[in-house]
């Protein structure tokens, strides 16, 4: 087990059950119903980050274009220690109600069930202790286990949507004519079902996120109430790796990537002062430097400024002069990833965005 700084522990399994743990998670995988929850992302075939933060921006921009008085309320909730309080009983009873062998449910259950654990710290070992809840964090199974022990947290109401990507979650509350009840008690039947789920809400780190789009009226929003505690409201929030903001525009995201891909610009300068050859250097831009400009570039490239644009695409003509190659331009690139996203969702009727594209 390791640990360092404020990072959760993580389990040191044995690469042999690592590679049986890719086994099963890939037989579960494809042995889940299609009948699952939709807005579940992770670990679902043709599913990804930018599908999760597409889906949730469109659904909120048809919200407000059908009505002047419309907005939408985005609850970004945070689990304290999700993996660490999962119940195995309550699990495997999920897992059969998918349709899963019993055998393989009783292998999980064992799996998880009377682990023994200890600390190492140079030469000094812990005691063992043995542990029967949870899902050991660093695992290759447990993130699908947690996104398959939260399948059935799905909204009840038809102006709140539930969106997931394993425990990354966002409760929305489409509201019209200032009624906010649909989603304030949609937010207390998530507490129970964590009540029932034995997940506790950290709110602290829950936030609340509004897009209101209505320049004429400055209106009073009800406060979300946790177990007692306010819920903080912010301008911004950094959801799977992309800033959301209350007015949906991008600058605060897109500066974020041009600073953090400009100081991996010094480390590409070094190495060429190393003389390394452009081969070298265009594999560590690629990997180091367009690996950030190209996270989830489906969702936030297209509605950019200009500006934005610009400041990005700097970074790449001074990886271009650094490396002597040439690299593709961020337009090209989005065309490209969004022309086979779309053919991607198109093969797919069961994506929860299949319904927005029809051939010609």
């Amino acid at each position: 087990m390791y640990k360092a700084s404020s990072d959760p522990p993580h389990a040191l399994t044995s690469v042999v059950m690592k590679c049986f743990e890719k086994l099963v998670r890939d037989f579960i995988t494809s042995s889940l119903p299609a009948s699952m929850d939709p807005l579940q992302f992770a670990y679902r075939h043709n599913r990804s980050t930018d599908d999760a933060i597409a889906h949730l921006l469109h659904t909120t921009l048809t919200h407000l274009d059908e009505g002047r008085g419309n907005c939408v309320k985005m609850l970004f909730v945070d689990y304290s220690s999700a993996f660490n309080t999962i119940i195995p009983s309550l699990l495997t009873t999920k897992l059969e109600d998918l349709g899963l062998h019993t055998s393989l449910c009783d292998w999980i259950s064992n799996f998880l069930t009377d682990r023994p654990q200890s600390v190492r710290v140079g030469n000094c070992v812990s005691s063992t202790l043995t542990l029967s809840t949870g899902a050991p964090q660093g695992s290759v199974l447990s993130p699908l286990l947690y996104s398959l022990y939260t399948y059935d947290c799905t909204a009840t109401s038809s102006s709140t949507i539930i969106v997931k990507f394993a425990d990354d979650t966002v409760v929305m509350g489409l509201i019209s004519d200032n009624d906010e009840r649909a989603y304030l008690e949609e937010i207390k039947h998530l507490e129970n079902w964590c009540q029932e789920n034995n997940l506790l809400l950290n709110v602290s780190k829950t936030k609340e996120l509004i897009v209101d789009c209505s320049k004429k009226q400055k209106r009073h929003y009800q406060p979300v109430r946790i177990s007692g505690t306010m819920v903080e409201r912010v301008d911004s929030f950094r959801y799977v790796g992309v800033h959301i903001s209350q007015d949906l525009f991008w600058s605060r995201h897109t500066n974020s990537l041009a600073k953090k891909a400009c100081q991996r610009l010094y480390h590409l300068r070094r190495l060429r002062d190393f003389r390394l050859p452009s081969k070298v250097l265009r594999n560590f831009y690629t990997c180091t430097i367009e690996s950030i400009l190209m996270g989830n570039i489906t969702v936030w490239f297209g509605n950019s400024t200009k500006q934005d644009r610009q400041a990005l695409q700097r970074v790449v003509r001074s990886a271009e002069r650094i490396s002597h190659t040439e690299p593709p331009d961020l337009q090209t690139i989005y065309y490209r990833r969004c022309q086979t996203k779309a053919r991607r969702i198109v093969k797919d009727p069961t994506h929860p965005n299949n319904r927005l594209f029809s051939l010609l």
